[in-house]
């Protein structure tokens, strides 16, 4: 694999395409978290969402690796 998929002839790498999958999902998580009252128990929010954010970020990189879809 190259790490690059080709949409509409431009070449996008890979990364970047499970960084935006990974800000949907992460945004989706932050969203059910605010509702369920989760942050009142943490002290800096915005450390919790980056936390969170490379989590998922890590997570469909792995699954992506051992799927074929190579970053």
């Amino acid at each position: 694999m190259t790490g690059e998929v080709s949409i509409g002839g431009v070449f996008v790498p890979t990364l970047l395409l499970i960084a935006m999958a990974a800000l949907l999902i992460s945004m989706t998580a932050i969203r059910l978290l605010n509702l369920s009252g989760f942050y009142r128990f943490v002290s800096y929010k915005a450390l919790v969402d980056l936390g969170i954010f490379i989590l998922i970020l890590c997570g469909l990189a792995l699954v992506a690796t051992h799927t074929g879809f190579q970053p």
